[in-house]
């Protein structure tokens, strides 16, 4: 990856940090730790990946994008609203009365949005199902799940995870975002899901694994599971739960709690005064 391409890719995960703070402090209410880790992740699929269209956000041949963590919805609406879905401004009606941008993503109200999620589990079987539809029709574009850690402890991931390796489906790829934390606590600690790569392995699956903040590491991550043939893959990226702002890192506590006009304050100059976030 070439240095000016990085940097670009950095200040975009920036704002994407930024932008979500925006919205969970303007809504007072959404979950910033999770949405916060997964910045870098969004901001390279968004200008590296994902084959979409924002002035044709259905197209029948578009790459699709299942957070199955629907509760970082900040960190997706972001993201599109930058990838130019929708207007910016939209992102201050955050979890607001009559606004589409709610708690949760809405597939049927929000442009580039794939999927309605939220119960955690399910993304992966909507994912897979995509994949399929995608192996049938003879189309060829790819199909991307975000899963968090937590996430793992429902069954459902796992009876997808058996059906996508039955299936071969190859255009399919699950990122693990592994940031150690759920809102009661340690991952390891509530109800382990590790070893997950090997699990994932004896499943069927290619895994492979990155830094979640280091662009060069997710360029090798994605780049290789891209060029899986007849298995599905994922990607394992190790991350830190409120990535950007010190106060928040690695802090259960973060996971669904909005800042006060204080740490806002705090959190807000923190970012935009880092030279390289990411």
């Amino acid at each position: 990856m070439q240095e000016k391409e990085q940097k670009k890719l950095e200040e975009l995960a920036r704002q994407l940090r930024i932008d979500v703070l925006e919205e969970v402090h303007s809504a007072r209410s959404g979950h910033i730790g999770g949405s916060l880790s997964i910045c870098d992740t969004l901001a390279y699929l968004y200008q590296r990946v994902l084959r979409v269209d924002p002035a044709d956000p259905r197209r029948e041949d578009r790459d699709r994008l299942v957070l199955s963590k629907g509760h970082a919805s900040p960190a997706l609406y972001a993201a599109l609203a930058e990838r130019g879905f929708f207007p910016r401004e939209e992102l201050k009606n955050f979890r607001k009365l009559g606004s589409v941008l709610q708690g949760h993503p809405d597939m049927k109200r929000i442009p580039g949005v794939d999927m309605t999620t939220g119960s955690l589990g399910q993304g992966v079987s909507a994912a897979a199902g995509m994949a399929i539809a995608g192996k049938i029709t003879g189309r060829d574009y790819r199909v991307f799940a975000i899963l968090g850690d937590g996430e793992l402890q429902e069954g459902q991931v796992w009876e997808a995870a058996m059906l996508a390796a039955h299936r071969g489906l190859d255009n399919l790829t699950v990122i693990v975002d592994n940031n150690g934390l759920q809102i009661d606590g340690p991952v390891d600690q509530v109800n382990s899901p590790y070893p997950i790569d090997e699990k994932f392995r004896a499943f069927g699956w290619e895994v492979f694994h990155a830094d979640a903040h280091s662009f060069p590491s997710l360029e090798e991550a994605f780049d290789r599971a891209m060029a899986v043939t007849g298995r599905p893959s994922m990607i394992l990226q190790r991350s830190v739960k409120g990535k950007g702002v010190s106060f928040m890192e690695n802090k259960a506590s973060w996971h669904g709690t909005p800042p006060s006009d204080e740490e806002y304050a705090a959190a807000l100059a923190e970012l935009s005064n880092t030279g390289r976030e990411a």
